[in-house]
């Protein structure tokens, strides 16, 4: 099976996801509302091999996961982390696998996790605390967390406001509170050694999540989810100067795309010399990838 070629890509997206099974299944409930809230119209669906495809034709290589909220819905996830870890390694020159455990799953899900590290080789694990309706310092997930930092792996978690439930009665039972990106910084203190990494612009709470990124060595933020002209401008300052090493672009597709994200990057105050390191270096150096120059 083919390596990520680092040398052969324009950029690493950190932030994609994955709704639709190769079985036919697909996961994505409020489908019309999240396109509605990101004004694309109905979200489009992508299973794993179809997601892989669109990003061989841009260059980029992409972190691909579903969102394990069933302690919430009553639904397994679809597709599988087994499924996408498992098609994930049949295109593996552009798709990094993590996975997503519902902390809510106990026992069962730490030894879930253990099962697709070791023997499916997910490189991560995204947490959606909105949607699995949980504080990420709960101790409820830090077996979970043990189990990540243990295997050297990264952990990544949704933070400040989401489009699930937005514009529908009560939010669709979404809970704002628990995304404060105050919260991760009690794990990032408990598990020094696991790797961060804060989604999104953290709306309304951007200045918390600067402040964690600043004083946590381990902790990243990755700017999927919103276009970059929307980006509030302290983010853009520390983009550019104390975070410029720890800032990763991620798009959160299929809601922006890529080409979306690119066109509106390129029109913001970033430094000539930064922008390589958000579009790719900082997430190369995070994953522990190398180009031919370094190996």
């Amino acid at each position: 099976m083919p390596d990520l070629d680092l040398d052969a890509l324009d950029a690493i997206d950190v932030h994609a996801h994955v709704h639709k099974s190769v079985r036919g299944a697909a996961h994505a409930p409020n489908a019309e509302g999240m396109g509605e809230y990101f004004g694309i119209g109905t979200m489009p669906r992508y299973s794993l091999p179809e997601l892989a495809d669109y990003y061989r034709q841009r260059r980029m290589a992409a972190v691909a996961f579903g969102v394990d909220s069933i302690s919430q819905t009553g639904e397994e996830p679809v597709p599988t982390n087994e499924e996408v870890a498992e098609l994930a390694a049949e295109h593996s020159d552009v798709i990094i696998p993590f996975a997503s455990i519902d902390p809510h799953r106990g026992a069962a899900g730490v030894r879930a996790a253990r099962r697709l590290i070791t023997e499916y080789g997910v490189r991560g694990f995204k947490f959606h605390p909105n949607t699995q309706a949980f504080f990420p310092n709960d101790r409820l997930a830090y077996p979970l967390y043990e189990v990540i930092a243990e295997h050297n792996l990264i952990a990544l978690f949704h933070t400040g406001q989401t489009g699930v439930g937005a514009g529908r009665p009560g939010g669709g039972g979404i809970r704002l509170k628990y995304s404060n990106p105050m919260y991760i910084d009690d794990v990032a203190v408990d598990f020094p050694d696991m790797p961060i990494i804060l989604a999104h612009p953290s709306f309304p709470w951007q200045d918390e999540a600067l402040s964690v990124a600043t004083h946590k060595p381990q902790v990243y933020i990755d700017l999927s989810g919103w276009s970059p002209k929307y980006f509030p401008p302290q983010l853009v300052q520390y983009a550019n100067t104390l975070l410029k090493d720890k800032v990763l672009f991620g798009s959160d597709f299929p809601l922006i795309t890529p080409e979306r994200w690119m066109r509106d990057f390129a029109n913001i105050a970033i430094k000539d010399e930064v922008r390589p390191k958000i579009l790719k270096e900082n997430a190369a150096r995070l994953f522990g990838l190398k180009g031919a120059a370094e190996a």
